[in-house]
């Protein structure tokens, strides 16, 4: 059983990273590693090298997500929702609860929804 990291590509806040740290999540943003400015299929390439779900806004990861689960490469997740559907502090919240309650393995090519 490995522990749920959260890597949030540069659509998401950076404060989402940041208040997950402060409760105890293995968190950074695109910003943290150095890779604003890299595209979509980079951040994801990247993710998977960290073995980190990806937390964003941008609908477009869902469809390359899709995809690559169509051309059988693994992935360590997407977690996904609209910039205006959640305030700060509940996608934290509920982000929370997504480390607390799986492990890695278990988001491995999966898509969930905040």
């Amino acid at each position: 059983m490995s522990t749920l990291r959260i890597y949030t590509n540069e659509s998401a806040a950076v404060a989402v990273a940041a208040g997950l740290r402060l409760r105890r999540v293995d968190a950074w943003s695109a910003r943290d590693a150095g890779n604003l400015g890299l595209s979509d299929e980079e951040q994801l390439e990247y993710a998977c090298r960290e073995r980190a779900v990806v937390f964003t806004h941008d609908p477009d990861f869902l469809a390359l997500a899709q995809q690559w689960t169509t051309q059988g490469k693994d992935h360590w997740g997407v977690i996904y929702v609209h910039e205006q559907k959640l305030g700060i502090g509940e996608c934290i919240r509920r982000l929370v609860d997504y480390a607390l309650f799986l492990d890695a393995e278990e988001m491995k090519n999966r898509i969930e929804f905040l």
